[in-house]
């Protein structure tokens, strides 16, 4: 893999992780908020929550396979090793 590979592969997997952090906090904001706050707006609020997690996880798969692909694409044969 050339150097511009390696960098381009780099910031996919850096926006890759991103976006799983934030997956990973807005599940357990939804679940701070159910449990924690008593309003009429809990269960609403924790259903929007848990759909943008939802939302985000879709494109996060998506990015993901398409990473995996690119990645396949342009990884070493160990022939040149």
């Amino acid at each position: 893999m050339d150097e511009d590979a390696k960098t381009r592969f780099k910031w996919k997997f850096y926006k890759l992780t991103i976006q799983l952090n934030i997956i990973m906090f807005l599940v357990a904001v939804s679940g701070i908020v159910f449990f924690i706050v008593h309003s009429p707006y809990t269960v609403p609020l924790t259903t929007g929550i848990l759909i943008l997690a939802i939302i985000i996880s879709w494109d996060f798969f998506n990015r993901y396979k398409k990473t995996k692909t690119w990645l396949q694409e342009h990884a070493d044969t160990g022939k040149d090793r």
